[in-house]
């Protein structure tokens, strides 16, 4: 008789989870690094200074790289492998586009904006629902039909993926084939020279602020050229809302 299916992954040893390198122990050490970041965050609200920034800025790039590489390589797997992958990861992916909303609102917002606490909490708790599905529901069953060495290696692609993949998000470009391969690439390059702009600011006391942010908006003007390509939007379904 095989063995049930575990109703979840959060309490399992490394071992149970096919070891450090398998897709089961990667995505819950993001889930875990996000948890620690979630609660900088409302820890450093009322202060309302660059540390409450950080701590959302780092939510954002961990969220949109985690949730890219799920759409890229997680969420194939599953549908290969579960007889019901496909309607479960349509709505994993339907869960997504709302926190890659939320998730740009709080990015792009500050401690004293009007409302900044309430988004806080709404994206908190999206992001929490986001992971007790994947934890609980997906995870699990995609360990009950993959030995370890397959969690393993499809822990390997995953965190590849996750490495080269868009640290903000891009709704209109398609996270399947042909498009998420063709798109990763040049808008990886843009979105990750923000990062360093942004960082660059930080480290000069934002003495070159009017510089840097007149090049940010340029490099995001150009990363919405790259979106509006028509060989980077195909290959989606509608089902997803992308």
């Amino acid at each position: 008789m095989a063995a049930p299916t575990p109703t979840t992954i959060a309490t399992q040893s490394l071992a149970q989870l096919g070891g450090r390198l398998s897709i089961l122990a990667r995505q819950r050490a993001d889930h875990e690094e996000l948890d620690a970041l979630t609660a900088r965050a409302r820890e450093t609200l009322h202060d309302g200074g660059p540390e409450h920034a950080r701590a959302v800025r780092a939510m954002a790039r961990l969220v949109f790289t985690h949730a890219f590489a799920e759409e890229a390589v997680l969420f194939p797997a599953a549908r290969r492998v579960l007889p019901e992958g496909d309607p479960l990861t349509v709505r994993i992916e339907s869960d997504h586009q709302e926190v890659d909303e939320l998730m740009t609102r709080l990015d792009r917002s500050s401690a004293d904006d009007p409302g900044h606490a309430e988004l806080l909490e709404r994206t908190i708790a999206v992001l929490d629902h986001d992971v007790r599905s994947e934890e609980d529901e997906l995870l699990p069953r995609l360990q009950g039909e993959l030995t370890p060495r397959e969690l393993r290696g499809l822990g390997l692609a995953w965190e590849v993926v996750r490495r080269i993949s868009p640290t903000r998000p891009h709704p209109t470009v398609s996270r399947r084939p042909p498009g998420q391969a063709l798109s990763a690439l040049p808008l990886t390059v843009l979105d990750r020279t923000r990062d360093q702009l942004q960082r660059l600011d930080e480290l000069t006391a934002r003495r070159f602020t009017g510089r840097l942010d007149a090049a940010d908006r340029a490099l995001a003007g150009l990363a919405g050229a790259v979106e509006r390509l028509p060989i980077v939007q195909r290959g989606e379904r509608p089902e997803t809302d992308r």
